[in-house]
């Protein structure tokens, strides 16, 4: 990076200051989460909303409203009742790759976590081991274990929605349903208290991707789990024990600033811009 470590802190903390705020989380997914005041409800709907979370920003908030509008009023217990006759209530839903079976097929899967140890939380947490250099062993025990709870052979649906780190899947959806969980500010809800927020990986996409790229983060053409580990080392070298913490603020840039890399007028009034000149 041509810009000093504290120089890039400096412009991250300004983007922070900027746009981590609770009244600019719409259109992002984790809107939807707000609309529930149990942490029941809450961590149930943080996950749905994380795994569908790809494809147009339109789109993802139109499936989830239809999502939760059937689950209505309460998600978890939707979940903790789940039975035939709610699998039907879902048969219709569709959310491009996904089907109302994917996600009935996922919330047996979670009936049975809430059955067994109350939370998603308790049950992510069995596998947590606050001594491994990040969250990538735990995500990956979590995928499996879920995989080994389902039985049967695992449907292609299913496997897209809990996408393991062991499939070399940058797990955008699954880091961002954990950041969601674990950081706590004004965006972000802190619910569980189990795993360091020191651990996470930067939940990766196209947007995060090209702006971690402008900073110097990386130098990848292809995004894989590699190149999020990469950039979350980057960010850990800035603020280590929460090298997440600015994931929000930059992501503001691309989905409502519409940044695509390329120059733009809008640019004069970004707060990147010096980096990127300096590229």
């Amino acid at each position: 990076m041509n810009l000093s470590p504290n120089k890039i802190k400096d412009i991250l903390e300004d983007l922070y200051a900027e746009y981590n705020h609770r009244r600019l989380i719409k259109p992002d997914p984790l809107q939807f989460v707000y609309n529930y005041t149990d942490p029941a409800d809450m961590e149930i709907a943080a996950l749905l909303a994380a795994v569908l979370a790809y494809g147009r920003v339109q789109q993802i908030e139109k499936s989830l409203t239809n999502l939760f509008d059937r689950m209505s009023p309460s998600p978890f217990r939707f979940v903790q009742t789940f039975d035939s006759r709610k699998r039907n209530k879902l048969k219709t839903f569709k959310h491009r790759f996904n089907t109302g079976d994917d996600i009935s097929d996922l919330l047996t899967l979670l009936k049975k976590v809430l059955a067994q140890n109350g939370s998603i939380e308790n049950f992510f947490a069995q596998n947590y081991n606050p001594a491994e250099a990040n969250i990538v062993p735990t995500l990956t025990k979590f995928c499996d274990s879920l995989y080994k709870m389902h039985g049967s052979a695992i449907t292609t649906g299913l496997k897209y929605l809990l996408a393991s780190p062991a499939r070399g899947s940058v797990c955008k959806r699954l880091n961002l349903f954990l950041r969601w969980m674990v950081r706590d500010d004004n965006v972000d809800t802190g619910l569980w208290k189990s795993v360091d927020k020191a651990k996470l990986i930067v939940p990766v996409d196209v947007h995060m991707g090209r702006l971690t790229k402008i900073l110097g983060f990386h130098d990848q053409k292809t995004l894989s789990l590699k190149t999020a580990v990469k950039i979350t080392a980057n960010f850990a070298k800035i603020t280590p024990d929460d090298p997440v913490k600015y994931d929000f603020a930059l992501s503001r840039i691309g989905i409502l600033d519409n940044c695509t890399g390329r120059p733009h007028s809008r640019c004069r009034g970004c707060k990147l811009l010096a980096v990127c000149k300096s590229r």
